[in-house]
């Protein structure tokens, strides 16, 4: 059976911070952040948008891209952002 595809997203947050997850399901899992059900981090600073989500094959590959970005600063964050949409 193949797996579902998986999906690295990055949020815009209230106080102008990002917010980088994995999910099958990118509005449902927004919707979860935007009703305080989601990380504890959008329950303190709540989803404004989604800036951006690329789908990967399957979780292992999500979560390597998710480590990656995860390391990277704001600022270069953001630039990913603006040169991948």
């Amino acid at each position: 059976m193949k797996e579902k595809p998986w999906f690295l997203y990055i949020l815009e947050c209230a106080g102008d911070r990002l917010y980088t997850g994995i999910t099958v399901d990118v509005d449902a899992r927004y919707a979860a952040h935007a009703s305080g059900k989601g990380a504890k981090f959008t329950q303190s600073f709540p989803p404004r948008q989604i800036l951006f989500q690329a789908q990967f094959p399957d979780r292992a590959a999500a979560s390597r891209a998710e480590s990656d970005l995860k390391k990277l600063p704001a600022a270069e964050k953001r630039h990913f952002v603006q040169t991948n949409t």
